[in-house]
Order: structure tokens, then sequence, then C-alpha cells
């Protein structure tokens, strides 16, 4: 168990955003759901760095959605400030995707988040297993941290 731990924590990816004027509000403070935005980016980021992207989804016939979010606000983000966006796998499932993601300032954690992603059918839009190809990934994590 603790191999996995640390197995998944070796598993996040990251990458950096600054925050415009167009993310905040009137006060200078990052709009709420900007912070979804940029967890969003991290996620498709992180899938683009694995070879993945939505056109190669849609070869497969899937797409992926948000199904759920958990988030948790603690601290404030400014205008012009440099941001660090993580993501990190917590759980694969058959047709969904968990992620545990933080939005950082430096070493300071301003938000952090569960969510969880479904596969689903491009057509008809309910949930479908996910492809081997995108499970392999995933897989490799899981038999890396057993």
């Amino acid at each position: 168990m603790l191999l996995r731990k640390i197995f998944l924590a070796m598993n996040e990816f990251s990458t950096k955003f600054r925050v415009y004027l167009e993310d905040t509000d009137a006060g200078g403070i990052v709009y709420y759901v900007n912070y979804l935005k940029y967890m969003e980016r991290a996620r498709t980021e992180w899938l683009r760095s694995l070879g993945v992207e939505f056109e190669g989804l849609q070869h497969f016939g899937c797409q992926f959605v948000v199904h759920s979010v958990q988030a948790n606000y603690k601290k404030p983000a400014r205008m012009d400030d440099e941001l660090i966006v993580t993501a990190q796998v917590e759980k694969l499932g058959r047709t969904y995707v968990i992620f545990k993601q933080r939005v950082l300032k430096q070493e300071s954690v301003l938000c952090e988040a569960v969510v969880k992603v479904a596969c689903v059918d491009v057509d008809s839009l309910r949930p479908r297993v996910l492809p081997d190809v995108l499970k392999q990934p995933f897989l490799a994590v899981e038999s890396a941290a057993s």
C-alpha cells in the first residue's frame, strides 16, 4: 500500500497558468468557476503528454465528460499570479477515471478537487468501457504500484 501511494504521488502531472484580467471578478480575485477551467486544461495537457488528443478520442468513438466535482476553495488567486495546476489519477474504473487535482500558488494550496470523468459514447452519450489504448497509461500505474 505504501509503495502504491509513493508511486501515485510520483504520477502527479502539473502545468503552469498565469491569471489574466478575464479570469477575475471586479475585485481582482479569480472567479470560482475558473479554477475548474484550469483543472480541465491540466487534465487535457496530461492526456496530451501521454499522446492522447481530442481527435484520438473521437477516433475511438468516445469522449470524456465530467460526471461530478467535489471542490474546496481555500485561498484566492489574484491578477498576474502564476499558478501550478496538478492532475493525479486516484482511481480507474471500467467507465471512468477519478482525478485528484490542486491549484497552487508556489507551495500554497488555493483549491483542491476530486473530479470524476466518465467515458461516454460519442453518439449516444451513454457510459462505455474505456478503450484498451486509453487504459494502458492507467494500468501501468496500477501494476507498478502493486
